[in-house]
């Protein structure tokens, strides 16, 4: 025998209550008076009397001379027969009524809260009970009562109330079949936002006001699953348990170890202070001396050090005195030199001037003039001696008169007799 699916016959059975549900229909009394039934709450009754359980209206007066009190927390239409648009319409309305012709329907205008209890399938096709609430009023009751069935007299929004709990269970199950298991656990931000959208664009139209959505509670179906997603949570507690455990063992056992060593490091500690006093003696004694050998060490570096400087700044002065000397002698070689070469320009100058316009007597002239200095560069003889001569020229006179020949020519074609 096969096993039976239990979640299809709860779907089954929840089914078949809601149409019943919104069947079902509530007669009004049998009115005294044996004129037409009014709608709604507002039909039949005894006069003065209760008219339902929702909402306390009273009707006074007998047959065709009522008068309907409303309370002021609920909503009320009053048509006439033969009339196009109801006679009276609004929130605590009471009206003078006659049963022959006229019908009213009386719905609350408090706000209604339901609470949804939507088992879903989500994205991991897993059972997942998603219980919500909302909470709506009646915002516009002209187009309510209209499009929306009040004809219930012991409760006028029962219907209205099943049909809002269906579209918002079936809503639920619609976002929910889109998310995983841990989206609906974790975040129920987004089924809140899309359901609440999803209702007020039908409510909108029908004269309701959505006033809030919750999700109330989201619990897995399955045992075994919510044990799942469970179990790495307390694994995870179970583990950071064990790890304490072991800490504080561990912190015991160093404790005890810590203990057990203190005395052997206190020993030890005095030991190796006689050890550093000593020690510290010692490198005191060696820092003495080895301060004083380097104050020595830093005197006589000082001492080589001024010596040093002493050496290079004489040095310096004497290559300063050197070099001006230099510098001296050189301004005075460039003057001489300026000097010589403005004298040998004003003498060519000079020389060019007297040649252009020389005449064999001035040559002659300028010939005797230059024979001093022309004596001067001879070499000078190492001994003197007299010689006469006769009526013949001597051959000396003859090398003589060469010689004055060829200063002339010299001295006509411009060049200087040291030449």
């Amino acid at each position: 025998m096969s096993a039976s699916n239990q979640y299809l016959e709860d779907v089954i059975q929840q089914q078949a209550n809601v149409q019943m549900e919104l069947r079902k229909k509530v007669s009004a009394p049998a009115r005294r008076s044996g004129g037409g039934a009014g709608g709604g709450v507002g039909g039949g009754g005894e006069p003065g009397g209760p008219r339902g359980n929702a909402v306390d209206v009273r009707i006074t007066g007998f047959w065709r001379w009522q008068t309907v009190i409303v309370p002021p927390h609920a909503w009320v239409v009053h048509t006439r027969r033969g009339e196009d648009a109801p006679l009276h319409l609004g929130l605590g309305v009471s009206f003078r009524f006659d049963p022959t012709r006229d019908s009213f329907l009386v719905a609350p205008a408090t706000m209604q809260t339901l609470a949804i209890n939507a088992r879903c399938i989500c994205a991991e096709r897993q059972g997942v009970l998603v219980q919500a609430y909302v909470q709506w009023i009646i915002d516009d009751f002209r187009a309510a009562y209209q499009k929306l069935d009040f004809s219930d007299v012991d409760d006028p929004m029962r219907i209205v109330n099943v049909q809002i709990r269906e579209q918002a269970e079936a809503s639920i199950k619609d976002i929910v079949a889109t998310l995983s298991i841990e989206e609906v656990l974790d975040d129920r931000r987004p089924i809140i936002e899309e359901l609440t959208a999803r209702l007020r664009s039908v409510a909108e139209g029908q004269g309701l006001k959505i006033i809030q959505v919750q999700i109330k509670e989201a619990v897995v179906s399955s045992t075994t699953v919510w044990e799942a997603i469970q179990k790495p949570f307390r694994e995870e507690k179970l583990r950071l348990a064990r790890m304490a455990e072991l800490d504080r063992e561990r912190a015991v056992h160093q404790r005890e170890v810590e203990d057990r060593n203190a005395a052997e490091r206190a020993r030890i500690a005095a030991d190796a202070e006689t050890e550093r006093l000593r020690r510290a003696q010692e490198v005191e004694l060696a820092t003495s001396r080895a301060q004083l050998e380097e104050a020595r060490v830093h005197a006589e570096m000082a001492q080589i050090e001024a010596q040093r400087r002493l050496d290079a700044a004489r040095a310096e002065a004497a290559l300063a005195t050197q070099a001006h000397l230099l510098d001296r002698e050189r301004r005075a070689h460039e003057a001489h030199i300026a000097r010589e070469r403005q004298s040998l320009e004003l003498e060519a100058a000079r020389r060019k001037v007297e040649t252009e316009g020389a005449t064999p007597g001035y040559l002659d002239e300028l010939l005797v003039r230059s024979l001093p200095a022309l004596a001067e560069r001879l070499p000078r003889p190492e001994r003197s001696e007299i010689v006469h001569f006769g009526d013949a020229a001597p051959e000396g006179v003859a090398a003589l008169a060469s010689l004055v020949g060829s200063l002339r020519a010299v001295l006509k074609g411009g060049e200087s007799p040291g030449r």
